[in-house]
């Protein structure tokens, strides 16, 4: 399929570079099937489920995995995307022509690694030296990984320490937040609960391969970047018991939606999970596990715009994003949001 039937033009001052205060006040672009588009805000959401419907969260939770150091009198940057044992993480660099297999990054603070070789995916194996946990490291040296079309524009501050995490952040790993989440807060969960409406949540750890640009003209050509996820039993039987009973699954967010149709069989039956995904949704993908996603409004040509154009139609989407644009919604990670049913 071809890549630039996902483009669409999007004017710079769309994209949102601070997130909405209080959270729950954002935008929700509510689509509902083939039924017309509606203006709502994230407060409204209860009154558009149904009881007995189940919202899925991400409890991943951001890491500071930026990182700025020196090899020798060249600068290196280095965003952490996955971790490959306990002092060891895979890393895409800045500047990494300057970087070869066995050199030592100073980042700073006290903390060092040792470049390992290249990586199928471009990246490079960092080993972190030292006794400490690496979390305690990035801790100490490490930024928050804004996205880029964020960090670009301003740069990274103490606020978005808070800002860029959800209040469901509990497993460290994620280089990128699950951002749909972002727009919860504690007195709308209480209205969630007070309409009948259930929650469960699963672990996916984001990584950085999220940003990523789709750079081949063919969705075959694309090779995903792999990312860890888990669906423990328990949690498996609650969501195949309310879908079961006539509840909806929505995924509050394509995080938790991709890790959902991993663990899902053709039955459409949700089973425990605890392993990587390289799941790639385009238009003809069979949804088997999901009836609904809410979601932020993604990049041009991106993974993501092929996922909610998989889920509600190419045509329907490029409407729905004109409207969007149109009438001023807030996109990407700090934007405004959405919640797409199919089936209205």
């Amino acid at each position: 399929m071809r890549v630039d039937l996902f483009d669409f033009d999007l004017p710079p001052e769309n994209i949102a570079l601070r997130p909405a205060s209080p959270r729950d006040s954002a935008r929700l672009l509510f689509v509902p099937g083939a039924d017309a588009m509606q203006d709502r805000i994230v407060r409204d959401l209860p009154s558009l489920l149904r009881a007995g419907d189940v919202l899925v969260f991400n409890d991943t939770k951001v890491i500071p995995a930026q990182l700025e150091g020196t090899r020798g009198e060249a600068k290196v940057g280095a965003t952490l995307h996955k971790r490959l044992g306990l002092r060891q993480w895979q890393a895409f660099l800045r500047n990494a022509r300057r970087v070869r297999d066995g050199d030592r990054i100073d980042f700073g603070a006290g903390v060092t690694a040792i470049a390992g070789p290249r990586d199928a995916d471009g990246g490079v194996t960092l080993d972190f030296e030292g006794e400490e946990p690496v979390e305690v490291l990035l801790e100490r040296a490490g930024r928050m990984p804004l996205p880029p079309y964020i960090a670009s524009k301003r740069p990274t501050d103490e606020r978005d320490r808070s800002d860029y995490q959800t209040m469901f952040a509990r497993e460290d790993g994620a280089v990128a937040a699950p951002t749909a989440a972002l727009h919860f807060t504690p007195d709308l969960m209480a209205a969630i609960a007070d309409a009948g409406v259930g929650t469960e949540t699963l672990t996916l750890h984001v990584g950085a391969g999220t940003f990523l640009p789709v750079k081949a003209d063919d969705t075959d050509d694309h090779r995903m970047h792999a990312e860890w996820g888990r669906i423990d039993a328990a949690t498996a039987d609650r969501l195949n018991a309310a879908r079961g009973a006539g509840g909806r699954l929505i995924a509050v967010g394509t995080t938790s939606l991709r890790l959902l149709e991993s663990a899902a069989g053709e039955d459409g039956m949700i089973r425990p999970f605890a392993d990587e995904t390289r799941i790639f949704i385009t238009p003809g993908y069979r949804f088997r596990a999901v009836d609904g996603l809410m979601t932020n409004f993604h990049l041009p040509k991106s993974t993501l715009f092929m996922l909610v154009s998989a889920l509600m139609g190419t045509d329907r989407m490029q409407a729905v994003y004109a409207h969007a644009i149109a009438t001023g919604y807030r996109f990407y990670s700090y934007g405004d949001s959405s919640l797409l049913l199919p089936e209205g």
